[in-house]
This record gives structure tokens, C-alpha cells and sequence, in this order.
């Protein structure tokens, strides 16, 4: 029998703002990704040193996976499943501009986007399923069917899903905690209506 799922938190990364379900955790006019990206450490008050040496997607998924994570903790099981449009496109153009004099070893490293998982699993202490997928755009019915399959399986207690994509500076996060706990329905409708929807929730806190 399968059971029935739910969204247990969400949280959405994207022109600026860093906000989940409940909040606002940042709302800045700042346009630089480095800028930002260290305006979101300090405001969420991570202490893991290990993120100044991250590409661009690793430190979206840290920011974001930090807000679920102190709100919802991960078991070692937690699954991590993520897409995006762009691969890992913002670090490989990085790295063919360092070998123009040295190869920089330090960005090669991440020029895969599945990375990513890895970067958020040692952050974490997970040892679970993962899987980063390539899609044309955000689709929801990859998500619900990846997801719900592990879940049902017994092959994760727990997932954590979503969005995370980087190009040109532009970035666009939503990630959410699926589980047999919770109140809104985890389908691909809500999925897609909490992903567009959200896009342009007004600013509350700066």
C-alpha cells in the first residue's frame, strides 16, 4: 500500500530574496551571486568553513538545505533528488577561463552538478540515495514519481527534492522536504503552484 505524502517544508532561493513557508530570511537589491551568496551565510549564521571553497550551485544548496534542516532534522537516509536546466554550465565556463593560463584544480572539482549532493551529504551526515537530473525546465512529475518511489520502497524515510539551477549569475532554488508527516499534499499540482506562485512572494524582511 502506498502511503500517502506530504510537503514537510519548502524553501525558495531566487532574485535576491531567501525565504521558506513561514519566512523571510533575506530580501537585498544586491545583483553579485558572490555578494549574495555571502550575505545568505552570514544572515543565516552558518559557521562551516568549508563553504567559501564551494562553486555557486554547492553554496545555493547549503543555504537552502541549512533553513529546512534546522526546522525538519535529516536522518542519515534522507534522500537528496535535484534538477535543474543548466548542469553544472557556470563552473565549467569558470574553469575553461582558468585554463587560458593554469587549470584551477580547485574549480575542476566541481565541474559535475551532482556535487552538489555530495557537498550537502557531508554537511549533513547523510548516506542516502541521490540523483541529479538535467530537464529543459522545472518539472514536477519527475520529482513526484522519483520521490515517491523511494519512499514507498522503504529505499528513504525522508526526501529532500527540488529545483537548483545557475546560469549567467541568474539563480532559481526551491527545495522541499517530502515525507509521510505533514499538512499540504505532496503531487505535482502543488509542487508546480507553490514553485510559480512563490516566485514573487512580496518582501517582508530585509
Amino acid at each position: 500500500m502506498q502511503k500517502e505524502l506530504y510537503i514537510k517544508h519548502w524553501v525558495k532561493i531566487k532574485a535576491g530574496k531567501i525565504f521558506d513557508v513561514e519566512e523571510t530570511f533575506l530580501a537585498t537589491e544586491e545583483k553579485d551571486l558572490n555578494t549574495f551568496l555571502k550575505l545568505g551565510y552570514q544572515r543565516l549564521q552558518i559557521s562551516y568553513p568549508k563553504f567559501h571553497k564551494m562553486d555557486g550551485l554547492s553554496k545555493l544548496g547549503i543555504l537552502a538545505s541549512e533553513i529546512i534542516s534546522r526546522k525538519h532534522s535529516f536522518s542519515k537516509e534522507t534522500a537528496l533528488i535535484f534538477s535543474n536546466a543548466a548542469s553544472c554550465l557556470e563552473t565549467d565556463e569558470e574553469f575553461q577561463n582558468s585554463m587560458q593560463n593554469f587549470p584551477s584544480p580547485a574549480t575542476f572539482v566541481y565541474t559535475l552538478p551532482n556535487i552538489v549532493l555530495g557537498e550537502l551529504s557531508i554537511r549533513h551526515g547523510l548516506q542516502s540515495e541521490n540523483s541529479f537530473f538535467v530537464s529543459p525546465q522545472f518539472d514536477a512529475a519527475l520529482l513526484v514519481d522519483y520521490s515517491t518511489n523511494l519512499i514507498n520502497t522503504k529505499m528513504a524515510p525522508q526526501v529532500l527534492c527540488g529545483w537548483i539551477d545557475l546560469q549567467s549569475g541568474e539563480y532559481d532554488v526551491f527545495l522541499c522536504l517530502i515525507s509521510s508527516e505533514g499538512k499540504t499534499q505532496f503531487s505535482e499540482e502543488m509542487l508546480r503552484k507553490i514553485y510559480y506562485a512563490e516566485n514573487d512572494r512580496p518582501t517582508h524582511r530585509t
